[in-house]
C-alpha cells in the first residue's frame, strides 16, 4: 500500500514521531523537551507552537519535504467518550481538546499538532500545484466507549463506571491476533491486559470493546504508578483526616501508588530482579500485582459466559517472564494466553493510517453533539 504517513504521539516531556513510506518505517524519533523548556509554559496546551516547530524542524533536517506527506496520524486525546475507530480532526474535536472538559493531558496536543502541520502541508502542496489535500486523523482514543449498559452500572447512580484505557494498543493487538488465526477482529472475543505504567483490562467482542476499567480514574488492577481499586471506607477516612489535600489524594492513587508507594520505584525490571534475588517483600508484591490482573481477566470472562478465544498480555511489563508465567498459570484455564509485549503505539497509528488510505477503515466525524 503506497502512501507517506507522519505519526505523532505527544507525552509530558517528549514528542514521539515516526515516518512511513509504503508501510516501511523510514525513521522513528523521540523529540525530548527539557524541564527548563517545558517550565516556560503555564499549561501543556501552551506548548503547541514549540512542539510543532520541533517536528517540522526535524523533518527538514531529515530531508522530508512537507508536500510529500499524504496523511498525519495522531494519538487520541481526552475527548468526550466516543466509539472506537478513526476520526478526522475537525473544529469540534479541536474545541473539545483545547477546553479540556474531560481533562488536560499532553496527549491532547497530538491531534492539534497533526491538524496544524496538515495545514502547512496543504499550503506547500498548493504552492507546488498539488491538488490532493493532506488530512489529520486520530485512532482509538483512550476514552472510547462501547461498554454494555449493564456493565456501566455502579453501586451509586451518581458513580457510574466509565472507560479510559489503552484503546489504541489494545485494539491493535486484537487485530494482530485475529490475523494470526485467519480471522478479523469482528470474528474473535479477546481479553486484553495492558501492563505498563498504567494498567487496563478490556473485553473485545465483534470488534467492540464492551467492558473495560477506567485506568486513570482509580479503577482496575495495580500498576507500577497506580493504586488501582482500593477499599472505599479507608480511602474516605484518609480524605477527611485533614492530612491530605484533594490533589495529594489523587496523586497518591495515580502517580504515586502501586510499586511507587511500596518501594519508591516504577521500574518493574528492577523489582523483578530483586524478587529473583530473593527479596520476599518484592516477590509478594509482584504476586499481588499478577493476581490483581488475573482477577480482572477472570471477571471479564464472566461477561461473555467464559466464551473467550484468547487472553492477550501486552504493554512493557509483558516482557517479564516472571509476570507472564504467573498470570498464565492463573487464567489459562479460560483461554489460550498470547503475549505481544510492548506498546507499539506508533506502529498502531500507522496501521490505522494505511487502513484509511486503502479504504478499509470508515472515517468518522466528531460532532458537537458528542459534548
Amino acid at each position: 500500500m503506497k502512501g507517506r504517513i507522519l505519526v505523532i504521539n505527544t507525552g509530558s516531556t517528549s514528542t514521539k514521531i515516526a515516518f512511513y513510506d509504503s508501510r516501511e518505517k523510514l525513521f522513528e524519533q523521540n523529540l525530548t523537551h527539557s524541564a527548563e523548556e517545558v517550565e516556560k509554559y503555564e499549561s501543556v496546551m501552551d506548548q503547541d507552537v514549540m512542539r510543532r516547530d520541533s517536528i517540522t524542524d526535524f523533518l527538514s533536517e531529515r530531508g522530508i519535504a512537507l508536500e510529500t506527506i499524504d496523511i498525519i496520524m495522531a494519538r487520541g486525546g481526552l475527548i468526550t467518550p466516543i466509539r472506537t475507530g478513526v476520526y478526522e480532526v475537525n473544529h469540534h474535536m479541536r474545541e473539545s481538546l483545547i477546553a479540556g472538559k474531560e481533562g488536560v493531558h499532553a496527549c491532547n496536543l497530538s491531534a492539534l499538532l497533526a491538524d496544524e502541520i496538515a495545514e502547512m502541508v496543504n499550503e506547500a502542496r498548493q504552492a507546488k500545484g498539488i491538488s490532493e489535500r493532506c488530512r489529520a486523523f486520530i485512532a482509538d482514543p483512550p476514552m472510547a466507549d462501547e461498554m454494555l449498559p449493564e456493565v456501566k452500572v455502579g453501586g451509586l447512580p451518581e458513580l457510574q463506571r466509565r472507560t479510559l484505557f489503552h484503546a489504541l494498543n489494545s485494539r491493535a493487538v486484537v487485530r494482530r491476533y485475529a490475523r494470526s488465526v485467519g480471522k478479523t477482529n469482528k470474528d474473535v472475543t479477546c481479553i486484553v491486559a495492558h501492563m505498563g505504567g498504567g494498567s487496563s483490562v478490556s473485553l473485545h467482542r465483534h470488534g467492540l470493546v464492551i467492558d473495560v476499567n477506567d485506568s486513570l480514574g482509580g479503577d482496575g488492577p495495580i500498576s507500577p504508578e497506580r493504586a488501582g481499586s482500593v477499599p472505599a471506607f479507608p480511602l474516605v477516612e484518609k480524605c477527611f483526616s485533614g492530612k491530605w489535600t484533594e490533589a495529594q489524594i489523587k496523586k497518591r492513587l495515580v502517580g504515586r501508588g502501586g510499586a511507587v508507594a511500596y518501594f519508591g520505584t516504577n521500574d518493574f525490571r528492577e523489582l523483578t530482579a530483586r524478587a529473583a534475588a530473593g527479596d520476599k517483600e518484592v516477590e509478594t508484591f509482584i504476586k499481588g500485582y499478577c493476581m490483581s490482573f488475573s482477577k480482572y481477566i477472570a471477571g471479564l470472562a464472566s461477561v461473555v459466559c467464559g466464551k473467550v478465544d484468547a487472553i492477550i498480555l501486552t504493554g512493557g511489563i509483558a516482557y517479564s517472564e516472571m509476570v507472564v508465567s504467573d498470570i498464565r498459570e492463573h487464567v489459562e484455564f479460560l483461554a489460550p494466553v498470547v503475549v505481544y509485549p510492548g506498546e507499539n503505539e506508533l506502529e498502531s497509528l500507522a496501521e490505522n493510517g494505511y487502513g484509511i488510505l486503502s479504504g478499509e477503515f470508515e472515517i468518522k466525524q466528531y460532532h458537537s453533539d458528542h459534548f
